[in-house]
């Protein structure tokens, strides 16, 4: 199983339309995005629309289209990034309910429900605890 990237590459995005409007512009293309993460353009653009289904971008049409927070990077949060892209809990239970009569059967789910509230909680609070200023602040130190 490969680990999951959207996160980074939300943060990735967010934090680079900041720091572009921070440098004067207004807007930012999907395809200047792309260019910094280095993925297609279509991928940036499908992300930012969810990113602006939770509020956290808006994007301009027609001449001089593009995208740009919708507030600054010291108010989001890598929790709230998090909450538009991926809506569901960190670790799930089967799909299908497993056999009743077996041992295991029966009591897997609150054993691993238990353990898996604890990782969703502790990733939350983690998570909330750094905004995109913080990651902006950290990125520029390292360069």
């Amino acid at each position: 199983m490969s680990a999951n990237s959207r996160l980074t590459v939300a943060a990735h995005a967010l934090t680079w339309i900041g720091l572009y409007q921070r440098r004067g512009h207004e807007v930012a293309t999907s395809e200047q995005i792309a260019t910094s993460v280095n993925t297609n353009p279509v991928v940036i653009r499908r992300l930012l629309a969810e990113l602006r289904k939770a509020g956290l971008v808006e994007s301009q049409r027609g001449a001089g289209a593009g995208w740009r927070l919708t507030r600054d990077l010291a108010s989001l949060t890598l929790l709230d990034v998090y909450r538009a892209i991926e809506p569901g809990p960190v670790f799930a239970l089967h799909r299908a309910v497993p056999d009743p009569e077996c041992v295991v059967g029966q009591g897997i789910g609150p054993a691993l429900s238990a353990v898996y509230d604890g990782v969703e909680a502790a990733l939350r609070r983690e998570l909330a605890g750094t905004t995109l200023e913080d990651v902006l602040r950290d990125v520029l130190k390292a360069a």
